[in-house]
């Protein structure tokens, strides 16, 4: 195609025009934008502007209006948590005076209530629910109250929760302190006010601190501020049972209410000057937890650049002061561009180790403490789900998967790039961080006593929290330090690192996750970083085949994506040749950015178990050996495994850490393999049994309106 000199010469001209003045075309294309934000949130502020309703009819001496057509307030639940009594006190006064209005009224203690079971059953009930709670020891809630405040906490920060799981809850809170201690002034009930805000529960009125330091308390001292609130807590009752629906403004952000008038104003005298309360709207920015707002900054160490997080901080802070709603948009977009752990950390609650390493108390642990059963490796391999410890010392990854559960928050890499830990400090901390959060199961509703024991000693390590652990440089020391510990290890690699694979040495447990079959849907689903992601993954592969001890694929099986590749599959699984084959439904963790999958692609259980046959069929050395239906996963396992007619997939740790010894001491010389440390499987964790892979010596929990199984299926 001949295009005329002059053409072209005007066409450069342009492009060179357009480059020069680059700056005022990004400046305009920025005020445009930010004019169509103001635009766009002023016009959705006047369409939401509603006629008040009228005046309710008067009340009489009672709550409820005798033609009353409708209850508005079924009751009060009154909740305390009190290490000296104080609390308690309080909260038999408050049900006294309800008690007065002709409503039922119920005073609980935080330690005999599990809010696990109840608090969602509160937000259809109409009853109002009060939270009286003392700030106790270092800003700690008291005993009798720290696992509703553990569990609050942890479902406020878990985006695998709802964001609306109490919507409906109503509710009052009115903390209990001494502003002596500045630091901790009131940050139990400021904490929990926050995190019941933030799971939707309404607030009827704005939370209020007594103070036990008469110099500085409002009233003169803690019970005349209790009075005080008490006062209006019962007026504002009466309010709503006469079906006024106004609380407070409900402009509150992340916990901290924003109610206009005289309340708010009180409230805002009890919240001194200290550097936590004072930067409480820009912590709130970044959705921070308990551990961050008290300043605990031993936990949470960034592996990236400190100083760029750090200044990105101090520009959100900036921004939000303004309290401009355009500038709010654009510090949440910032929150989602940046790629630091602090959010990382808190998003999902574990402990930072270090500069790289992390450790999470995992839910099936939580489970199995209080007898609700064990994880899918209790089932297949015969670990105690309570003392297993989940953790990794390298949050990188090389992947960036569309199913990843902490939405790409960690850092991603293809090498190491990071200041090292040594393993011994990462092993120590680890342990150390872990027990710490057993502890706090010390005295919770359920937890059986000798299962907390047991617990606190370590016996299992699964290296699959998050990350690639095999990324660690020094991962072979860690996992022998994890042995001469007696602790049995689960590593879990996403198979782009197949000379760190070989270089390995023996584990109890090698996984490597095959998240799909062909060179495009890999792409697709794993999004690689590496340019020649696929050679290295059947490298891995084939790496995975050379080891001696057990070796593992995991499949997780992503609808519309991964399940039409059975054959793929099947020829990947012959050059691996592993020991065993978990296959897992995909479990859906949200909605993100970063990924488009929704609750559309998660298989049912029966489709999991249908591809499972279709692919045993085309493997004729391997069985379908386990199920775990509460995980929607199953096991195959290699034909070697079924000794005698009898399957034999779990393992016997006592024997394995004798073998790895004698490994070890040798200097390698002596080697074991998979089927020197075998042990029987039971019968209710076989597929097809009754359990469906439940073991019944737990009690099999049900969510509500569904009814309990005491039979362990």
């Amino acid at each position: 195609l001949d295009v005329p000199m002059d053409t072209w010469s005007y066409f450069q001209t342009c492009l060179v025009s357009i480059w020069l003045h680059r700056f005022y075309i990004y400046s305009a294309v920025a005020f445009g934008i930010s004019l169509w934000i103001v635009i766009q949130f002023t016009t959705s502020r006047t369409k939401k502007k509603v006629t008040e309703p009228g005046t309710a009819d008067k009340l009489g001496n009672g709550c409820v209006p005798p033609q009353a057509q409708e209850v508005h307030v079924a009751g009060v639940k009154i909740f305390y948590g009190s290490q000296t009594g104080t609390a308690k006190r309080f909260a038999k006064a408050l049900a006294e005076a309800v008690t007065s209005l002709n409503l039922p009224v119920e005073v609980i203690n935080m330690g005999d209530y599990d809010p696990e079971d109840g608090l969602a059953e509160e937000t259809s009930s109409k009853n109002i629910c009060v939270f009286l709670v003392a700030t106790y020891t270092e800003g700690q809630p008291p005993e009798s109250a720290a696992w509703f405040c553990k569990w609050l906490e942890e479902a406020a920060n878990d985006f695998r929760v709802g964001k609306s799981f109490l919507q409906g809850l109503r509710y009052a809170v009115f903390g209990l302190g001494n502003s002596a201690y500045v630091d901790h002034y009131n940050t139990v009930g400021r904490r929990m006010d926050r995190w019941l805000w933030m799971l939707s529960a309404s607030r009827i009125m704005t939370r209020t601190e007594g103070d036990c330091n008469v110099a500085q308390s409002k009233h003169g001292s803690i019970e005349a501020d209790f009075e005080t609130w008490k006062a209006k807590f019962l007026t504002r009752l009466q309010a709503l049972c006469k079906g006024e629906r106004k609380s407070c403004s409900e402009k509150c952000k992340k916990g901290k209410c924003k109610s206009s008038g005289k309340q708010s104003k009180e409230t805002s005298d009890h919240e001194h000057g200290t550097s936590e309360h004072e930067n409480t709207e820009a912590e709130e920015l970044f959705e921070t937890s308990s551990e961050e707002e008290a300043g605990d900054t031993d936990s949470v160490i960034d592996v990236e650049d400190l100083g760029n997080i750090m200044g990105h901080m101090k520009k959100a802070k900036v921004l939000l002061q303004s309290r401009y709603h355009l500038m709010y948009f654009v510090c949440k977009f910032l929150q989602d561009k940046l790629n630091f752990l602090v959010i990382c950390a808190l998003f999902s609650g574990y402990k930072l180790i270090g500069s790289h390493s992390g450790v999470k108390l995992c839910r099936w642990t939580k489970s199995m403490l209080r007898g609700r059963g064990g994880c899918y490796k209790h089932t297949f391999y015969g670990i105690e789900s309570h003392r297993c410890m989940e953790a990794t010392p390298s949050l990188a990854c090389a992947n960036k998967c569309v199913f990843c559960w902490r939405h790409h928050t960690n850092p991603v890499g293809t090498e190491w790039r990071w200041k090292m830990d040594q393993p011994e400090v990462i092993l120590q901390e680890a342990i150390e961080k872990h027990q710490n959060m057993i502890r706090q199961f010390k005295g919770v509703s359920g937890v059986k006593a000798a299962r907390l024991e047991e617990a606190l000693a370590v016996k299992h390590c699964a290296l699959s929290l998050v990350g690639e652990p095999i990324m660690y440089p020094h991962i072979n020391r860690f996992v022998r330090l994890l042995h001469q510990h007696g602790i049995s290890t689960f590593l879990v690699t996403n198979a782009q690192f197949p000379e760190e694979i070989r270089r390995l040495e023996p584990v109890t447990q090698l996984y490597v996750s095959v998240d799909a079959s062909t060179k495009e849907s890999l792409r697709r689903i794993d999004r690689p970083l590496f340019k020649d992601f696929w050679q290295r993954f059947l490298d891995s592969l084939k790496a995975l085949a050379e080891k001696q001890q057990r070796t593992v694929y995991r499949l997780t099986l992503v609808k519309a994506w991964n399940v039409d590749e059975l054959k793929a599959y099947a020829d990947l699984i012959s050059l691996g040749k592993p020991d065993f084959i978990e296959v897992k439904g995909v479990t859906y963790c949200g909605e993100s950015s970063a990924s488009s999958l929704t609750m559309a692609n998660v298989p049912w259980h029966g489709e999991v178990v249908s591809f499972v046959q279709e692919l045993a069929r085309l493997l004729p050395e391997y069985g379908i050996a386990c199920e775990h239906e509460h995980s929607n996963c199953l096991l195959m396992a290699h034909s070697k495994f079924q000794v005698d007619g009898e399957w034999r997939t779990w393992i016997d740790y006592g024997r394995f850490q004798e073998l790895i010894t004698e490994h070890e001491h040798s200097g390698g010389s002596r080697t074991f393999t998979a089927a020197d440390y075998t042990a029987r499987t039971p019968p209710w964790a076989l597929f097809g049994a009754r359990e469906r892979g439940f073991d019944p010596l737990d009690v099999r929990f049900q969510r509500k309106n569904k009814a309990r199984d005491i039979s362990g299926c």
